[in-house]
């Protein structure tokens, strides 16, 4: 069932990519410039961001620490100054394994400051840009959000102290603006990836199962546009497995964490 507009024709649209400098946020750039979006790519990373726009003609770079809201508010006042923002997709994200045993306090706070706070320095930013565009004439709607969350956020996870909070509190924002914006005109989305193939993940020192390149999991991501999906979660062969997870009493749950928890 499609609780958004279906986004399928992106010529000639402008999509705001938060986090685009690597992994999945730079392949769904480069998926969406190859489909005719008009490509904005911010992180922190100025080379990265110089490559991308020199492999993608026409898209543009625009260096953002979203750790700085001042900063963040600079630029979605000077994107909007160029014309409409159709899409913005908050994908900036960082990722250590931690437990309870061995808390690393200011890496804990550096994840929520990118994963949690980034995302609402850019909502705050740019939702009354997005609300005060006027309605698409074909689509309805004036403009879509889509946030980068994780399968990791749906229950809690062994080495997950740092990571799975913030993406469940990702999850939760992500309902929640939906319920807010859908009558305004306002489409949101949520993305829950599993293991995707990327710089972060790399660190992972176990095999990660069903895992996809990032390519893969940008062309997920434009398929569930296409359709309209509120959650768009890949690959189903290993998401659906998590979201059973999400059914279970909380000793079944903990029982099965602790199998797959390291002695």
């Amino acid at each position: 069932m499609a609780l958004n507009p279906p986004m399928a024709d992106w010529r000639g649209r402008t999509v705001w990519l938060v986090g685009g400098s690597t992994g999945i946020g730079r392949a769904t750039a480069s998926a969406l410039h190859s489909q005719g979006a008009k490509v904005v790519v911010s992180a922190r990373s100025a080379g990265a961001l110089s490559a991308f726009a020199a492999a993608h003609p026409g898209s543009f770079a625009l260096t953002l620490d979203v750790t700085d809201p001042l900063a963040v508010k600079t630029a979605a006042s000077a994107l909007a100054a160029q014309g409409s923002l159709d899409c913005v997709l908050y994908c900036a994200g960082h990722y250590h394994a931690m437990d309870a045993t061995r808390i690393d306090m200011p890496d804990l706070l550096q994840h929520n400051q990118i994963n949690y706070l980034g995302a609402l320095y850019v909502l705050d930013a740019v939702l009354p840009l997005l609300l005060a565009q006027p309605l698409h004439q074909h689509t309805g709607q004036r403009g879509h959000i889509s946030l980068m969350g994780s399968v990791a956020g749906y229950r809690g996870l062994p080495n997950s102290l740092a990571y799975g909070p913030t993406k469940a509190a990702l999850i939760n924002l992500a309902e929640t603006l939906y319920l807010d914006l859908q009558a305004q005109g306002v489409g949101v989305s949520l993305i829950n990836p599993g293991f995707v193939d990327t710089p972060l993940t790399r660190q992972n020192q176990f095999k990660m199962p069903a895992l996809i390149s990032a390519e893969q999991a940008a062309q997920e991501i434009l398929r569930g546009w296409a359709r309209g999906e509120f959650e768009i979660h890949f690959p189903k062969r290993f998401t659906r497995w998590m979201k059973a997870l999400q059914l279970l009493p909380y000793p079944a749950l903990f029982a099965a964490m602790r199998r797959l928890k390291p002695a």
